[in-house]
């Protein structure tokens, strides 16, 4: 299971550094502050998990384990979910439309991250004690 989430980690990010780049070079011109800081959230969020996911990763290689190994679905579900709405989020209100139910599905991608780092405490805890 190690080598598809560092596959994964590796697309996640360098999607990240694309968007990114994108953001700072191209939206910056174009999103009004607001809703480029809410880009910005989304892309910070998904360059930290994917760290994440690596070191969940390189800890499965070395444990195995369940509790990592659904970690890891965790961080790459919440980087879907919460940077994933904030994109469209972004856009949406840039846009003025009125699906403003996107934004409900950031705090399920916040729980995602959350408990991907609850299962890796434990599986770290279970392999140290």
């Amino acid at each position: 299971m190690h080598q598809p989430f560092l596959r994964i980690a590796a697309f996640l990010g360098a999607l990240s550094v694309i968007l990114g780049a994108f953001g700072a070079h191209s939206l910056k011109q174009i999103l009004f502050p607001e809703n480029l800081q809410i880009f910005e959230t989304g892309v910070r969020y998904q360059f930290y998990h994917v760290f994440a996911l690596i070191v969940v990763a390189v800890l499965f290689k070395e444990y195995g384990g369940t509790k990592l190994k659904w970690a890891g679905y965790c961080f790459i579900t919440g980087i879907i979910l919460f940077s994933g709405s904030l994109y469209a989020l972004c856009f949406i209100k840039q846009n003025n439309l009125t699906m403003q139910w996107v934004g409900a599905i950031t705090p399920a991608g916040g729980i995602a991250f959350i408990s991907g780092w609850i299962l890796t405490g434990i599986a770290i805890i279970k392999k140290i004690y």
